[in-house]
């Protein structure tokens, strides 16, 4: 997907930014259609993927970004890169300043690649992004490049700005498609550098935002206080979530299913609560509950979008 945030931020701090996407693969290939990356004269983020293949793209963005424009460049991994993969893949690379971002239409970024008019195809497609709501993949159709805008398609609210806090926003940030808010009590419990992406939130009394989370939330309850987690964990059940986890043992657990029981909760809404979180066999780490907890949350959205793709073939 076509992040217009993340270019828009990056032109922003850099001027004139090269956009590498992978437009088109055959055989096997180090990343997935509409993968991206952003370059710029001494950095990039994100990635394509493949060592050798992102080596070289990197150089060759970098290379056009005096110049501008956009090129398209098809790379066969194993003859000309030396890499195991079988494949060959088609790169874009299209430089980008203030004065030249792209302008979607229906939340789609479609463009010409080289020069020539919309076919029919990507009109159709168009028509149903603004008609429909329906999405295109991305997609290299006829000689236009064709994405739609990133979206974030979940809402994390992590509570908390300590080790584990830390530890889980670093691994959960750069996940595309996934908006972060990060609470705590003051501003100085935040680390100097905090991912652009996060949005941060000093509250004196962190229980009282609970109202502002969309209800198709997610969260992780990972405060300094155990007065301070239970209160969220009572809101929570009341505000509803889509999912809840609150660091802490099984004695924890069981203490606060006692407590929010006596406040009035059900028995099956607590144990909506997953406490602990992580995977216990990895270690008390920090990065090792992270670890846990990202892997079961990619494992919640690979169980949905499984569940979507039954129900649709049914």
């Amino acid at each position: 997907m076509f992040d217009l945030d993340a270019l828009a931020a990056a032109v922003s701090c850099h001027g004139r930014v090269a956009r590498v996407v992978v437009a088109a693969h055959d055989g096997s290939s180090p990343r997935e259609v509409g993968a991206a990356m952003l370059v710029w004269g001494a950095g990039q983020s994100g990635t394509i993927g493949g060592g050798a293949l992102e080596f070289e793209a990197v150089a060759r963005a970098r290379g056009m970004l005096a110049a501008g424009g956009a090129r398209l460049d098809r790379e066969a991994l194993g003859p000309k890169l030396g890499q195991c993969c079988g494949g060959a893949v088609t790169v874009l690379t299209e430089v980008y300043d203030a004065a030249a971002l792209p302008l979607p239409e229906a939340g789609v970024v479609a463009r010409a690649v080289d020069g020539r008019a919309m076919p029919l195809s990507v009109r159709r497609m168009l028509a149903r992004a603004r008609g429909e709501g329906v999405m295109p993949v991305p997609a290299l159709v006829q000689g236009w490049m064709v994405e739609p805008v990133a979206r974030a398609g979940r809402e994390v609210w992590v509570w908390g700005a300590g080790h584990v806090g830390r530890a889980l926003v670093a691994v959960l940030a750069p996940l595309p498609g996934v908006a972060v808010t990060w609470v705590d009590v003051a501003a100085e419990r935040f680390p100097d550098a905090v991912p652009e992406a996060v949005r941060c939130r000093v509250a004196g009394d962190p229980a009282a935002l609970v109202a502002e989370a969309p209800l198709g939330a997610e969260h992780y309850i990972l405060t300094f206080s155990h007065a301070l987690d239970l209160e969220l964990c009572h809101r929570l059940l009341a505000h509803g979530f889509a999912a809840c986890g609150l660091i802490g043992s099984a004695t924890k657990r069981a203490r606060f299913r006692s407590r929010l029981a006596a406040l009035g909760h059900g028995a099956g809404e607590i144990a909506r609560i997953d406490c602990p979180i992580g995977d216990p066999s990895l270690g008390k780490h920090p990065q090792a509950i992270a670890v846990g907890v990202a892997m079961a949350f990619l494992r919640r959205a690979g169980t949905k979008e499984n569940a979507s793709r039954q129900e649709n073939a049914g």
